[in-house]
């Protein structure tokens, strides 16, 4: 059974939002357009198992602490600059997940470099 995906406000859902109307009306932009293939693989695999292992997803402590709630991250890429990070919690409701960010990768994690990074509310 799959998970339902859930973007997180106001942040998620406007980019995401965004990214879907410029794809379906051909005004994406090509940069645009790649991490909207990345991101939509991503959340495909994340709504059949967040754990699956190309996604490389673990908790992480800053986050969960600061916002309250387990925070996972799973990757959209990796090996690269800036790879991008998505973000998300479980729920609100029983097997659904939210996204609540989409980072580049923290340069130095223990350096409080998680503590830069904005999360969206749930929905």
């Amino acid at each position: 059974m799959a998970y339902n995906i859930r973007m997180g406000i106001p942040e998620m859902a406007d980019l995401w939002n965004r990214l879907q109307t410029g794809d379906r009306d051909g005004t994406i932009n090509k940069k645009d357009g790649e991490l909207y293939k990345k991101w939509g693989a991503a959340l495909k695999k994340l709504a059949q198992n967040p754990h699956y292992p190309g996604l490389n997803t673990h908790d992480i402590e800053p986050l969960s602490k600061r916002y309250g709630l387990k925070v996972w991250e799973s990757y959209l890429e990796n090996r690269k600059g800036g790879a991008r990070r998505m973000f998300w919690v479980y729920g609100p409701d029983k097997m659904e997940i939210t996204i609540i960010g989409l980072e580049p990768h923290p340069e130095n994690a223990k350096n409080g470099a998680y503590d830069r990074i904005n999360l969206s509310e749930l929905s």
